[in-house]
């Protein structure tokens, strides 16, 4: 990119001064060096994100490299997971859960026992016999601890577990000192096998009445325990001796314990009033879910033996459908929850020993729910007392068991979530915490390789990046300000900054990344878009934060590239990307307005030069699509799934219109980023993360998007038709098609993304629909108890309360921006035909005399619709007809004497517009000076002519597509394509009409 414009910025330097087709402050400049800088400016700012391009490279050739020596991917199918079959239980025996990890081939336990009868002398060999086999060795231990266990189960008595406990005792302390071959007699297993063969063929059958199985149950186990005390043991005949000298061992049992039992907690469900809820196309959540997932609610009503006649048939089922449609359609069901399946059950009507057994559990793992609940104080007095209160979890919510009196209301300080969490460590024990959002998912399968991440896990180690699972050194946070900052607006994304702490406190970072677990995710375009703006505040807060500034003075040189490029850098490059923007297109501005560019492409003395510098201007607009930031995302899909499959998935997400998505987000990260850097204001953005099914009205997304995108979409898309028509005369289509073709991509994503991604958008009657609203919407006044989806005055004035929150350095900076929109009237008036080439500066002060004139008329206009608008029409009417009978005579006169052309008046449209939209972005950033003065009213009404012109722009191609019924169907196809290959008629659901054969 710079050597091929060495040469052409020579030649330019060397030109002279061109010829200007304006007037021009600073005529004698030396060396051309405004057009030198408006050529090089954007080829800087690219080299200011071109790291992040590299890291981008960088990273996919180091994650391909270790995820391949990671063997990552090498088992994609059935087919080659059955391959593997006889090699996984071997490593899941050594490496994971050696005890009970292993499936057996049934004869493991009998050739161990034939083992035993062979071996007479010592311990050792047996040992090595055995382990020979790692299923026999497994199947040994597993066997053993079981039958111990369901003895446990059984017993009753305080003596008879006694027997059991010295009886164990006896085989643990053999086995210490290698001496069970001389203490115990082997040879006589065999027979004890067979009692206990008898009794679980016993407790295996079905039976309705306890008293006759007791009584076999407690026969079989006296005899298994003399075959144990006097034939195997040859010190064990004083056991039963000593512990039935005054009554009969075994005797009392419990069989009641063996029974299943289970025991669930049902959270954040569809209610059947949420399931039976109509959207405005009468369509039901509960309809909709059975439309997606059409097998699955045959398989559901299989397995529930239900066959309903008709959708009101359904209802006496609740009980079983609520569940069933929360866990495809409410991702906060999936959360990680306390799903207790017993395995040691109750085994003494007492429940003494599941006590213990609950007890033994809480002390290895508790499991702690923070949240914030408004009750009573109960102290009789006026005052409100905040507490954190410990309340015992199980059968009954409200136990306290610990209150703690807090200063104040904790989320007045602080984020609710860290808040939570801060407020309940303290009823924590042990020595790692892991904390879990409440939308996020989790898997028995996964659970069970926590074994291994807390082997893996040192002191003082935590997770360093935005998301969860976390688990945290207990000990060495709690003593160093919790697991989150809590501060408000400041520590917006909260979870980093615990790994800032973390780190600047000398503790350290390990990721562990086989463990998966699901997460309740955004859904709609909307809601992805507050997600996106949360995190985009929380990371311009990062920015200016002081743990940034000191971790950066402290790392190392590659582990601050490394910490910059995975934390705020991705968003300051985002935001450099779209500045690059703005700086190539102004400075194209500057050179076709002032006929800088104009002469030096005419020159013959740049011609040998044109084609070097025509790549190195379009160069600078191809780094916009951002390709080579998918490099990873291809590296990670193909080592999983093959790279002929990434490049599949890579081709059908650009048919889905994902560059149209990412690059609309990409304006939502610039927006919130350089917003919170420029003003501060970082706020927490509720998203619901629910299952969106509905039609977005354009009134709710151009209030949301308006700032961020709409009014930037339509900033450049002035910019680019500007270029156009002024350099069109001396400058080939093909060059300026090959340097702005991504740019009016970018501008097409902002202003059309949400209604693209927006379903029903095209349907006609929605349509119709919208815009009645947003018509009404604009024409609501604001007051009292009006919201912002209510009115649109009331949204204007919401939408400046950053400026009246921030510095008056920000409010500063924030004017001299809005001076940008003054280059599109000082241009322009040099080129129209009326000015007759005259490059005085007294034409650029009759153009704001014709603006201050238009301004006065439409306030003129205003007061008349104020004061004679409702008791003298008449007057008001009168009023209009003078100033229209006026306008059309000036107009006439100009186009008569003055050579006024049809041009000119579409030009001046183009030059005062952004000069009305710079006095309005000084206005209200003036806003505290201009309240006090009649000026504010005429802001406002200002306001509202854009907004109601900017709605008009783009309401225009909506309602023009509205009336092709196929660009419905094509966006319905495009929205819910998943759905259409499992032969999904999504065109009926949106309809409302049911599935006639669907009950039959």
């Amino acid at each position: 990119m710079i050597s091929p414009l060495i040469g052409p910025t020579k030649t330019i330097m060397f030109l002279g001064v061109g010829t200007y087709e304006w007037h021009e402050f600073f005529p004698y400049l030396q060396y051309n060096l405004g057009v030198v800088i408006t050529v090089w400016a954007p080829v800087v700012m690219v080299y200011f994100m071109d790291t992040q391009i590299w890291y981008a490279i960088f990273s996919t050739i180091c994650g391909g490299v270790n995820g391949a020596f990671s063997r990552l991917g090498e088992i994609r199918t059935l087919g080659m997971l059955r391959s593997r079959f006889e090699a996984i239980p071997i490593e899941f025996g050594k490496k994971l859960l050696p005890s009970y990890g292993s499936r057996y081939k049934g004869y493991e336990v009998p050739i161990a026992l034939d083992m035993a009868k062979g071996v007479k002398k010592k311990d050792e060999e047996l040992i090595k016999r055995i382990k020979q086999d790692p299923y026999t060795e497994y199947a040994v231990i597993e066997c053993y601890e079981t039958l111990l266990q369901i003895l446990y189960s059984l017993i009753v008595e305080e003596s008879d577990k006694k027997v059991l406990d010295r009886i164990q005792d006896s085989v643990k302390d053999s086995i210490r000192r290698r001496s069970l071959v001389r203490e115990f007699r082997l040879d006589e297993l065999p027979q004890l096998t067979a009692k206990f063969d008898k009794l679980l063929n016993l407790l295996k059958t079905d039976y309705e009445d306890n008293d006759p199985v007791k009584t076999q149950v407690a026969n079989l186990l006296q005899d298994i325990m003399e075959i144990i005390t006097q034939d195997i043991m040859k010190n064990g005949q004083g056991i039963l001796k000593d512990e039935g000298s005054q009554k009969q061992l075994f005797a009392n049992i419990n069989l009641d314990s063996l029974k299943d039992d289970e025991w669930r907690e049902k959270e954040v469900l569809f209610s059947p009033e949420d399931l039976y809820k109509k959207n405005e196309d009468g369509i039901s959540i509960l309809f909709y879910l059975r439309k997606i997932f059409p097998d699955e609610w045959k398989n559901f009503l299989e397995r529930i033996e239900f066959k309903p006649k008709d959708d009101d048939a359904l209802k006496d089922r609740m009980v079983d459908i609520c569940p069933w449609a929360s866990y495809r359609g409410q991702t906060l069901t999936r959360t990680a929850k306390l799903d207790r399946d017993r395995t040691v059950t109750s085994y003494q009507e007492s429940d003494a020993v599941r006590e213990m057994a609950q007890a033994i559990a809480d002390i290895k793992f508790t499991y702690v729910v923070s949240c914030q609940v408004e009750a009573p104080a109960g102290n009789g007095t006026t005052e409100k007392t905040y507490y954190s209160v410990l309340v015992k979890g199980g059968e009954k919510y409200d136990e306290e068991i610990y209150r703690i009196k807090l200063p104040g209301k904790p989320t007045g300080i602080g984020e609710g979530k860290p808040e939570n969490q801060n407020h309940a460590i303290i009823f924590t024990r042990g020595e790692a915490l892991q904390a879990i959002d409440m939308n996020q998912d989790n898997y028995i399968e996964e659970a069970f390789k926590m074994r291994n991440v807390l082997e893996e896990f040192e002191s003082r180690k935590v997770r360093f990046h935005y998301g969860h699972p976390d688990i945290f050194d207990r000990l060495f946070h709690i003593t160093r300000g919790g697991i989150s900052k809590a501060s408000k607006t400041i520590n917006l994304s909260e979870d980093i900054f615990s790994g800032f702490n973390s780190t600047m406190r000398g503790g350290n970072v390990t990721h562990h990344e086989y463990m998966q677990v699901g997460k309740g995710r955004d859904v709609g375009m909307n809601q992805i878009s507050s997600f996106e703006a949360k995190v985009a505040n929380g990371n311009g807060e990062q920015t200016l934060s002081r743990d940034i500034y000191r971790l950066g003075r402290r790392f190392d040189f590659y582990r601050m590239l490394s910490f910059y490029f995975t934390t705020v850098g991705f968003y300051f490059s985002s935001m450099v990307t779209v500045l690059t923007v703005y700086v190539f297109l102004y400075g194209r501005l500057y050179l076709v307005m002032s006929g800088l560019e104009k002469s030096i492409l005419l020159d013959p003395r740049i011609q040998e030069n044109i084609k070097p510098l025509e790549n190195a201007l379009a160069s600078q607009s191809v780094f916009q699509l951002g390709l080579l930031l998918v490099l990873p995302m291809i590296m990670e899909v193909g080592l999983e799934k093959g790279f002929r499959t990434a490049l599949g998935e890579f081709v059908i997400m650009q048919l889905q219109l994902a560059s149209v998505f990412f690059t609309f987000q990409l304006g939502t990260k610039t927006h919130y980023y350089g917003r919170t850097i420029l003003h501060g204001g970082a706020k927490y953005r509720p998203t619901g993360r629910g299952f969106v099914v509905y039609h977005a009205k354009f009134a709710e997304n151009y209030r949301m998007y308006s700032r961020s995108h709409f009014v930037k979409g339509l900033e450049l898309l002035i910019l680019l038709v500007v270029y156009l028509a002024y350099g069109s005369s001396y400058r080939s289509s093909k060059l300026y098609l090959f340097v702005t073709f991504s740019i009016w991509f970018l501008v097409a994503s902002w202003l059309f993304a949400p209604f693209i991604f927006n379903p029903s958008c095209f349907e006609w009657q929605k349509t119709v629909d919208d815009w009645t609203d947003w018509r009404k919407w604009m024409g609501n006044r604001g007051g009292i108890g009006m919201s912002v989806d209510q009115s649109w005055e009331a949204w204007w004035i919401s939408e400046q309360e950053h400026l009246r929150k921030t510095s008056i350095r920000a409010l500063l900076l924030e004017i001299i921006l809005s001076l940008r929109f003054l280059i599109y009237q000082y241009g322009i008036v040099y080129h129209l035909n009326i000015s007759q080439r005259n490059k005085s500066i007294m034409v650029y002060g009759l153009s704001w005399v014709v603006m201050l004139l238009v301004l006065v008329v439409l306030k003129m206009v205003s007061i008349g619709r104020q004061r004679f608008g409702t008791d003298l029409q008449l007057m008001f009417r009168i009023l209009k007809g003078l100033l229209f009978l006026g306008f059309v005579s000036v107009m006439a006169v100009l186009f008569v004497v003055a050579n006024l052309t049809i041009s000119d008046c579409f030009a001046s449209i183009l030059g005062f517009l952004p000069t009305g939209w710079c006095i309005l972005l000084i206005g209200q950033a003036c806003s505290p000076l201009i309240k006090r003065t009649i000026i504010w009213d005429s802001i406002m009404e200002l306001g509202r002519a854009y907004e109601n012109m900017m709605g008009l722009i783009l309401f225009l191609p909506i309602g023009f597509l509205s009336w092709f019924p196929f660009v419905s169907e094509f966006q319905t196809r495009l929205l819910f394509n998943q759905a259409f290959s499992r032969g999904l008629q999504i065109s009926r659901i949106l309809a409302g009409q049911k599935d006639i054969g669907e009950f039959e």
